[in-house]
């Protein structure tokens, strides 16, 4: 295991401040399932825990990170549009706290972006813009459109409140558990993974983070190994675990909290996906499902243990999930892959 924890504390998100975070969101997102599977902790001989985040309004994990730096942003000034980029559930999240707070919202998606995101933006009211050949181009025209017109700019991977309020998934966890050994939790900009390390480490001083990531856009991974920002291109079918230009606040949040990072194929979340829907009964897309591949490649070492594994969303297209219906479960024991 990787342990990184030599990085200035300044700014990163504490325990306290998702505490914080929880109980200011707590009044518009009510605690999402914490479920033991049996069927998962026979397989992998542990004892496994789906922290199961599709259960939204917006089918993710989004709503606490946005909804908790748009009411930051409100007690600072005045605010009457927020501004996101995306690739689809980060934008849903805040064009859905923008509606709860009477806000309207601007919200920028690389071209070419999730079908079934997109409409979830737009039924809730938002101004979307397709613009750029990635999350990070996108972010750049957004950036620009909220500096000219002063508006909030809800950044995922460098707002502080935005880590803190996706850290409230991890502290759910660590709350309702006595013992945690090992959590698996999903990453793309690195906010969800580095405010749940933070939490879960606050409250289970000993728990293992693990933070999982596409082996087609490994930029926040292979930064965590070399110390420093890489930049890594984007192929993957999981648009939730992308991130072509590593976020700075994310990354020193990562590590100094997180204690390894995995990557998974795009094989792998397929047949993840695959084996949620038919031994757990629960639909996720290939980033949700991200968690529980990367647990099956480590079988091995978690065995025993008590196990978290976060189930971030399940905004998934058809076509998406016809791919992974016809792949086989992780648990198939042919050799020749799974899709």
């Amino acid at each position: 295991m990787i342990k990184s924890h030599n990085v200035s504390q300044s700014t990163l998100p504490t325990l306290g401040g998702v505490e914080a975070a929880l109980k200011a969101i707590r009044p518009y997102q009510p605690e999402t399932p914490l479920v033991r599977s049996t069927i998962l902790s026979r397989r992998l001989r542990a004892n496994v825990w789906l922290k199961n985040e599709t259960v939204s309004p917006i089918s993710c994990f989004k709503i606490r990170g946005a909804l908790h730096a748009l009411l930051m942003a409100q007690r600072r000034g005045p605010a009457t549009v927020a501004v996101t980029s995306s690739t689809g559930n980060h934008g849903q999240g805040v064009a859905w706290a923008a509606a709860q707070l009477a806000l309207a919202a601007d919200i920028f998606l690389p071209e070419g972006s999730n079908a079934v995101k997109k409409a979830m933006i737009r039924a809730l009211g938002a101004r979307l813009h397709e613009t750029g050949r990635d999350i990070d181009e996108a972010k750049d025209f957004a950036r620009v459109h909220a500096a000219q017109a002063g508006h909030v700019f809800v950044d995922d991977g460098e707002s502080l409140d935005v880590i803190e309020g996706a850290g409230t998934v991890g502290l759910e966890a660590a709350k309702q558990l006595r013992k945690i050994d090992t959590v698996f939790v999903p990453m793309g900009s690195g906010s969800l993974a580095s405010g749940c390390a933070a939490a879960v480490k606050g409250v289970h001083s000993s728990a293992c983070v693990i933070a999982v990531q596409a082996e087609g856009a490994p930029a926040m991974a292979e930064s965590f190994r070399l110390r420093r920002p890489v930049e890594r291109p984007i192929a993957t079918v999981a648009d939730g675990l992308v991130s072509r230009v590593p976020a700075e606040l994310a990354l020193r949040a990562l590590l100094a909290f997180v204690d390894d990072v995995a990557t998974v194929s795009d094989d792998e979340l397929l047949s993840g996906v695959r084996t949620l829907i038919t031994e757990c009964h629960i639909m996720v897309e290939p980033s949700g499902a991200a968690a529980l591949a990367a647990a099956w490649r480590r079988r091995r070492e978690i065995e025993g243990q008590t196990v978290v594994l976060v189930l971030t969303g399940s905004n998934v297209t058809v076509p998406v999930l016809q791919r992974a219906l016809a792949c086989r479960s992780l648990f198939s024991d042919d050799r020749h892959g799974h899709c």
